[in-house]
């Protein structure tokens, strides 16, 4: 962990600040990574695009988050994270910006993929700031409360953007959105301490964590359990409207909903894993198991489904700090690299939950089916945390040994 320079007095609430400024930042990325969705009809019609082509706007934002994390992770290994931090959100910006310009359908899929590389890399070295900047018993809280400006995000930015982008053009989205990233420059300059480079940091050094099977093991647990979150919540809006029985017109109020839970979970998996970083990705991970199963068996009622809609965000949002914190501690001389992995894990379980969800339903197994498979997904991932766990404690196991041994034998 990097030494961070003295602060004055008010240190504290600097700290708060601090957390807040990168917090702002994170909700500028979900914004801009969720709203897309709900505009696609105007993009398609601005642009003379089919809405099938317009989505590729979404897997090209994806995309990018996939390749830019371990890229840009590994390269910027000997900056300073404060410096890297301001550089990825005037990245993030400049092509938010630039997609409000985008003359041509081709060049806007371009920005929005240069607009999804910092997106990883930003959370991860954002995380590891916070963390830093308070006690070791904090740390997976702080890493919450900057995720937790992709949940409000979720819940406040996605539906105002959303609303603006349908009344005042599409392209308003990209404005409103660059100017979050501004202001988010300005925060981080003012607010975000001075940090000495991770002594022996390098390159290689980053890359190294790629050999950690610990690092592998958590980011599976990520991709497979976190998939079944997204199972569900990619087929949202059918389920509640022709299982539930909402009209078309709630869907807003219902992803709000959805985005209240991710808000909570955030908060509460973020205390959880402050306790035992193990014990809370185990607890979790039954959770979402257990809300997925009773989604499927009670969707059909409309008030139960409202509440296991808040239940799922909430549990699955929760995982979220968990693995954050679990990535850092099974990494320890390449902290960039493997907190910035979570992201492009977390993209690969989305696209890995929307396909599976809706191959079954492609079948003929209905709307409910998603949720089953992402039940099952997420016992795969408890299957897989249990696994880390196993080979953590046997090495743990060995180790102590080892010491043993060494100390009779004198």
């Amino acid at each position: 962990m990097p030494s961070v320079l003295p602060l004055p007095a008010s240190s504290l609430h600097q700290v708060k600040f601090a957390v807040v400024a990168l917090a702002v930042g994170g909700f500028a990325l979900g914004t801009t990574e969720f709203s897309i969705m709900g505009l696609l009809p105007e993009v398609s019609a601005g642009l003379g695009v089919s809405i099938t082509d317009a989505g590729v706007l979404i897997s090209a934002y994806a995309l990018g988050v996939v390749v830019g994390a371990p890229i840009l992770a590994a390269a910027t290994a000997r900056m300073s994270r404060r410096k890297l931090v301001l550089g990825l959100m005037v990245l993030f910006t400049i092509a938010n910006a630039s997609s409000y310009f985008a003359p041509t359908f081709e060049w806007l899929i371009l920005t929005r993929f240069i607009s999804g590389l910092p997106h990883g890399a930003y959370f991860g070295v954002a995380v590891l700031i916070a963390a830093s900047l308070v006690g070791p018993t904090k740390r997976a809280q702080a890493v919450a409360m900057v995720m937790l400006g992709l949940s409000v995000a979720n819940v406040v930015g996605v539906a105002a953007v959303t609303w603006l982008g349908q009344n005042a053009g599409w392209r308003h989205m990209f404005t409103v959105v660059a100017v979050v990233g501004l202001l988010t420059i300005v925060l981080l300059y003012f607010f975000v301490p001075a940090q000495s480079v991770h002594a022996g940091a390098s390159i290689r050094r980053e890359l190294g964590a790629l050999a950690s099977l610990q690092v592998w093991l958590t980011l599976f647990i990520g991709i497979v359990g976190f998939g079944g979150f997204f199972a569900v919540y990619s087929y949202i809006a059918p389920t509640m409207t022709d299982v539930s029985g909402f009209p078309s017109s709630a869907i807003p109020i219902i992803t709000s909903v959805y985005g209240l839970g991710m808000v909570a979970g955030n908060i509460i998996g973020g205390k959880l894993a402050d306790h035992n970083v193990m014990r809370s990705i185990y607890v979790v991970l039954t959770l979402i198991v257990a809300s997925l199963l009773a989604f499927h068996f009670l969707v059909e009622l409309a008030w139960a489904a409202i509440i296991m809609i808040f239940v799922i965000g909430a549990v699955g949002s929760a995982l979220v700090p968990g693995l954050q914190t679990r990535l850092m501690d099974v990494s320890p001389d390449a902290p960039s690299l493997a907190a910035s992995l979570n992201h492009s894990a977390l993209n690969v379980a989305n696209a890995l939950g929307a396909f599976l969800g809706g191959a079954v339903i492609a079948w003929g197994w209905g709307l409910k089916a998603p949720a089953l498979v992402g039940a099952i997904l997420a016992l795969l991932g408890l299957g897989i945390a249990a696994l880390s766990g196993v080979i953590e404690r046997r090495r743990q196991d060995r180790t102590s040994d080892a010491v043993t041994s060494v100390g009779s034998s004198h």
